[in-house]
């Protein structure tokens, strides 16, 4: 859909398994077993297992973005670090539960994420005072 090769995708990983049918030719399949949870601490495993290099530049929008952020900063030079708040709930979403925006139970941005973000020097772009279109058809 955004034309990305599938090669340079990193995501959650499940298991497979490989096998043979009846007449001897080889298969895989999927099981019921997670190998990579891309979240959290999974985000920057992950970006390290596939891609094998440190991010020059990671954009989150969630707590689960945290570890991303702070292991793309931690490399030499230039780095750029941004968070998206979901605050315009006119044109898009709303939630936090930082900036008095409303909770959210999956992909929260809690004001420790907002503070540690300001402490730190990562952009956080907000989604109603720093973008003029969000969508292609406005």
């Amino acid at each position: 859909m955004y034309g990305i090769p599938l090669e340079q995708v990193v995501g959650t990983v499940g298991g497979t398994k490989f096998g043979y049918d009846k007449d001897g030719k080889p298969f895989l399949t999927k099981e019921p077993k997670l190998l990579l949870n891309d979240d959290h601490a999974g985000k920057p495993e992950g970006i390290h297992m596939m891609i094998g290099r440190r991010p020059y530049a990671a954009f989150g929008n969630s707590v689960g973005d945290r570890q991303m952020l702070e292991w793309t900063a931690a490399g030499p030079g230039a780095r750029l670090k941004m968070l998206v708040l979901h605050d315009d709930a006119a044109r898009e979403y709303a939630y936090g539960p930082a900036a008095g925006l409303p909770d959210s139970k999956v992909g929260a941005f809690t004001p420790a994420l907002y503070d540690e973000a300001k402490k730190n020097d990562w952009t956080v772009i907000s989604m109603k005072s720093d973008w003029r279109r969000i969508f292609a058809f406005e």
